[in-house]
């Protein structure tokens, strides 16, 4: 219970900080692929900050496995923080790192109310969108039978894979953007069913609310009415039983004599 206390505290602590990195990793990884033809020194400050932040997240993971003393079941437990941090940094399996992050901010917003676990899935949902169309377009970029080229292309190509449409005007050709493809069309439908339960779970809660309320103004009546029917019968012990004596009819009086 104590490592399951101190737990719980790191992660309090550490959860604003680490979306802030992960804003940062997010700019670190969108400004080489956007700008290809930027300088050196910004490749390579972006690289220095990717893995700046990887060291963190690293740092955070080892940090909460010491926290707890039952550290196998906590390495099962969380299998994709432990991916995302021995995995080397390479592309794109560094988007593992974003997709570990919103699944360590999800996974702290577990027991938060259904309008704070819709913000955290509708910011899932802008990463994976804006981190697929990134990483897809500097895969196929260059491909020779490609034809997403441009930043456009790649947000439509993953919106459209995200949702599970896929018109097929836009399309992966390599290996590597298929098996991309493969990872949007999985967390788009995993997302989705998150979505439907939640609002399944708003509606049910709304329902038994007012169910409940339903049932209490039942039980007020209900004991109003017996509290009436008690006084009803309390007023009646109350009444006289007996009925009142008829007055005397004065007789016949005799006459006097003289």
């Amino acid at each position: 219970m104590k490592d399951r206390i101190k737990v719980d505290e790191w992660e309090q602590r550490t959860r604003t900080p680490l979306l802030l990195l992960a804003a940062c990793f997010a700019l670190a990884f969108a400004v080489p692929v956007l700008a290809p033809d930027a300088s050196t020194w910004v490749h390579t400050a972006c690289r220095a900050v990717e893995w700046a932040v990887w060291a963190a997240f690293a740092g955070d993971y080892v940090t909460r496995l010491l926290l707890t003393r039952e550290r196998w079941a906590f390495v099962r437990s969380h299998p994709l923080d432990l991916l995302a941090v021995a995995l080397p940094l390479i592309q794109p399996l560094r988007l593992l790192r974003l997709v570990s992050t919103l699944l360590l901010l999800g996974r702290r917003a577990r027991n938060a109310p259904q309008i704070t676990l819709t913000v955290y899935v509708a910011g899932s949902v802008a990463g994976l969108l804006m981190f697929g169309s990134l990483a897809v377009l500097q895969v196929e970029r260059d491909a020779p039978d490609g034809n997403i080229r441009t930043i456009g292309d790649a947000v439509w190509w993953s919106f459209t894979t995200m949702t599970t449409v896929g018109y097929g005007d836009l399309a992966p050709t390599t290996g590597l953007g298929r098996l991309l493809a493969v990872g949007l069309m999985l967390s788009g439908i995993a997302l989705l069913g998150v979505v439907t339960a939640n609002i399944a779970a708003w509606f049910i809660s709304r329902f038994e609310r007012d169910n409940a309320e339903e049932m209490r103004q039942t039980a007020l009546l209900e004991a109003l009415t017996v509290e009436v029917a008690a006084l009803r019968a309390e007023v009646a012990s109350l009444a006289p039983t007996s009925r009142p004596a008829a007055p005397k009819v004065p007789g016949p009086t005799s006459p006097t004599r003289p």
